[in-house]
């Protein structure tokens, strides 16, 4: 057990049977009063962020997560197949732990995967990611004067609005968090 005086931001608790890790903290001592912290957790499971104010020495159930590098090898069925970087041990994962994100991982992707024991809390996919788009309407010339987009699907399968001036065969940076276009990839 772990008390107020031991957080540390990126520290992980169990609070309530749910897995939260604190993001910032602030001890405060308002004059007669008793002393508190004040902290910023956010949820390993949905990433809901929530205030919330413990006493000072308050005992914590604090977590080890343990952090490793994982390689996407493919999909089977509603699994996710990854391979263990330094082992070669493979893995299924559900889709449902992986998230919105799944869509825009391709074969040879890393990602980083949190555990709990032998546990899977979280599979965090990269930001960014640089994928090829196979299909998308022509524009045509002279409508770029307003910020006009069109839908372009990737190698992965999903669907991105991009601007008018993406064509077949473009490599594009897409933000896995929001699905949004980020940049084209210029050719070296």
């Amino acid at each position: 057990m772990a008390t107020t005086s031991d957080f540390r931001s990126g520290m992980t608790i169990r609070m309530d049977g749910n897995l939260w890790t604190i993001v910032e903290f602030q001890h405060v001592n308002p004059g007669n009063w008793r002393a508190f912290v004040r902290a910023k957790l956010k949820s390993l499971k949905s990433g809901k962020v929530i205030e919330i104010r413990f006493r000072a020495g308050e005992a914590v159930d604090a977590v080890r997560i343990e952090n490793k590098e994982f390689q996407y090898l493919y999909r089977d069925g509603s699994d996710f197949v990854f391979m263990d970087q330094e082992t070669y041990d493979q893995i299924h994962v559900d889709q449902k732990l992986i998230g919105d994100a799944a869509q825009f991982l391709k074969e040879s992707e890393t990602v980083d995967m949190l555990f709990n024991g032998s546990e899977i809390v979280s599979v965090e996919v990269p930001i960014a990611v640089e994928l090829k788009v196979v299909e998308t309407v022509i524009g045509v010339r002279g409508d770029t004067a307003t910020n006009a987009q069109k839908p372009a699907k990737v190698e992965t399968g999903a669907t991105v609005n991009v601007p008018l001036f993406i064509n077949e065969g473009d490599l594009i940076k897409v933000d896995t968090r929001t699905g949004d276009y980020i940049e084209r990839i210029k050719a070296a």
